[in-house]
């Protein structure tokens, strides 16, 4: 046996270990990457408004989690827009569940949004920014309230249509039916991750 061939051997037993470790760091960083980005609605409760850290909390930690399911939703919608089979019972799973937390994200909000429209005197955040910041009222706000609606109806039909139509959807003469489906996924993904990028710079500007 050459001096080649045992380098060769040797290694070939090392690089599986060396493998594994680099599986490890991956879905370590990973992990510890999405808790730290879940983390960050929690600022709130060091707020000094009492509204922010308790609505403020609640409603930005449900928001960021439902736009983290939407966009892995919404993301997997491309495969299976191609036809990847493998991952249809994910993406039904996954839809179901973006659905339900949007659901929650939104009774969330609308409790938050009963706070927001107080009157000046009891220091409600809209209408400071009618009358310090008017373009982030009339903007970010009208697109935040309405756009991050859409994802509730366009849930609820995504889930309805993958359920309906089980592994059946894939066949040829369903191909219409699969496109505007991952379509569909496609805005709702769109849809929440607008409305978490206009609430976050709303709350930047002008808390509860």
């Amino acid at each position: 046996m050459t001096l080649d061939s045992i380098t060769e051997t040797s290694t070939e037993r090392e690089f599986p270990k060396q493998l594994d470790l680099a599986q490890v760091c991956i879905y370590g960083l990973s992990i510890l990457s999405a808790g730290i980005f879940l983390f960050l609605p929690f600022f709130n409760l060091l707020h000094p408004s009492p509204w922010q850290r308790s609505i403020g909390a609640i409603h930005g930690f449900g928001s960021l989690l439902a736009t983290v399911v939407a966009v892995y939703t919404g993301h997997l919608a491309f495969p299976l827009l191609r036809g990847s089979a493998k991952i249809l019972p994910q993406v039904r799973t996954l839809t179901f569940w973006a659905t339900s937390i949007a659901f929650l994200a939104i009774a969330s909000g609308n409790w938050a949004y009963m706070r927001y429209r107080a009157d000046a005197s009891f220091g409600g955040a809209r209408a400071w920014l009618k009358e310090n910041s008017p373009l982030a009222q009339y903007v970010l706000m009208e697109y935040h309230e309405f756009s991050v609606l859409f994802t509730l109806p366009i849930g609820v039909a995504c889930t309805w249509i993958l359920w309906t139509y089980g592994d059946a959807i894939l066949e040829k003469k369903h191909r219409a039916v699969l496109s505007a489906t991952c379509v569909a996924l496609m805005g709702l993904m769109f849809f929440a991750m607008g409305g978490l990028v206009t609430g976050l710079g709303i709350a930047k500007i002008h808390a509860l």
